[in-house]
Order: structure tokens, then sequence, then C-alpha cells
């Protein structure tokens, strides 16, 4: 594949060859999973050299993951610096705030269908509540192509003003039964145009447990994570839309239509 051929000779000096190793794994699956294979490559070589990497049963560094694919480096969060305890100190107020608003008896989330829904609710009070900080300000990221995203990996940029510390957080709900789940609950997907890694930072995760309760849902509790230890698995996966399956050259037989 030509764009894995032109990476394979990129000089060290921009990532580490671990670090390459990694990228070069998930571009390749992210190509095979999009369908864009290479004319040159046959499908099956392609499919035996992804699966002989074994990529279910492996893990790898997020931290190395995420700077690989961005050029950015992933700092880990310090307890004895003086930005990051502030910056951190702000951020659990904040949260506390959030915890409180969210589960009073004119929540927004109140009669939400789904509780994924909530997680933007959250986002829009720290937004909120951080920005009245002084001396922090907080963001929705915006990807390569300089255009604010919502979707994806992270939601939020924090600034301290004073130092230019740069703070990246992503809020995920779950229902609080299931924090020992091994199912699938963060993801992070490089993909060029709408990478939203532009900053060496700090990468935290905030965690707000909720009791389940569909419709009527109350927030318990959140923690904070620093996702520099963050080990990680990629799912590689051949994957179609409802367009690519129901093509009239694939269609064998249909029910009669009705009138509306």
């Amino acid at each position: 594949m030509a764009n894995l051929k032109a990476l394979s000779n990129l000089s060290s000096a921009s990532a580490s060859n671990t670090a390459m190793r990694y990228y070069l794994i998930i571009l390749a699956s992210t190509v095979l999973a999009i369908g864009s294979l290479s004319a040159e490559t046959p499908t099956a070589e392609l499919v035996e050299n992804l699966l002989s990497e074994d990529l279910g049963t492996r893990s790898f560094s997020f931290a190395e993951v995420a700077e690989a694919s961005s050029g950015k480096k992933v700092i880990p969060f310090n307890p004895e610096n003086e930005v990051h305890a502030a910056i951190v100190t702000a951020l659990k107020q904040s949260l506390d705030g959030a915890l409180m608003k969210m589960n009073g008896a004119d929540s927004p989330t109140n009669d939400l269908r789904r509780i994924n829904e909530a997680s933007r609710f959250f986002e829009d009070a720290l937004l909120e509540s951080l920005n009245a900080n002084g001396s922090i300000t907080c963001e929705i990221p915006k990807n390569r192509q300089g255009k604010e995203q919502r979707s994806g990996y992270p939601d939020l940029l924090i600034t301290h003003k004073p130092s230019g510390t740069k703070i990246y957080l992503d809020p995920k709900l779950y229902e609080k039964k299931s924090r020992q789940s091994s199912f699938r609950t963060f993801y992070f997907e490089p993909r060029e145009r709408t990478l939203k890694i532009t900053e060496d930072a700090v990468h935290l995760l905030v965690g707000i447990a909720h009791d389940g309760d569909d419709g009527n849902w109350k927030f318990t509790s959140w923690e904070l994570v620093d996702l520099s230890h963050l080990q990680v698995r990629l799912k590689a996966e051949f994957q179609a839309s409802n367009r690519d399956l129901y093509r009239p050259k694939a269609t064998l037989e249909s029910s009669p239509k009705t009138e509306k």
C-alpha cells in the first residue's frame, strides 16, 4: 500500500520506532476498515498481514499511540507541579458543582431517552464553570482543520492562562454497578483531518457514575484518571453501512412495497 510504504521510510526523528510501529498498525487497520485497499496489493495478503499481528490480544500504551498519531506529547500528571495541582483543584470544584446541578429537580438530563445524551450537559456545565475561573479557559478542541469538533476524543481543552499549560479532558458516564465491566467504554480513532490532539498536554478522563434509573438518573460520584498510564487495545474490523448492504445488484428478493 503506497501510503504505508511511504510511512515506513519516515525518519525516527519524528517518532520512536516503537511508536511509529503502533501508528502503522493503526493506520493499516483503519485503511482496511474503510475499504480503501491498494490495487497493488492483493486483499488476501493485506488481511493475512493484519491478522498476523494478533492485535486482539495485544495492548498498547495510549500515550505512545497518541503521540505517534499526532506528534504531540502526552504529559503525565504531576501532583507536585503547582500548575497541574491548581487546574485539578479548579476542576474538582467544577465537577462537584456539575454533579449537584445534574441531580437537581430542573436538571437538563431529566427525561432524556439515553444516558449518553447527558454527556454534553456535563461538558457544557464544565465549560461554563471553568471559564468563570480567572486563570483558566476551557473550550471545545479544534481539529487539524481548525474547526471546533464535539465528536471524538478528547471533549474539552483546558488552558492555564499564566503558564500556557494544557490539559485535555474527556468526561465519560457509566452506570455505577458496571465500573468493573470489560466492555469497551473508551476509544480513540486517529484520523488526519479530524484529529483533535494538537497540543502537548496532560490527558485526563473523568468518569461520572450514575444509578441506572432510566429517565430519572442520579449521578453519584466522579473520579479523575490520568490517561498517561492507560493501556489500550486495537479492534480491527471490516464494516459496512446500510447503503453498502442494500444495493440493487446484491438484493435477491424483497417483499411487495405497500402504498402509504
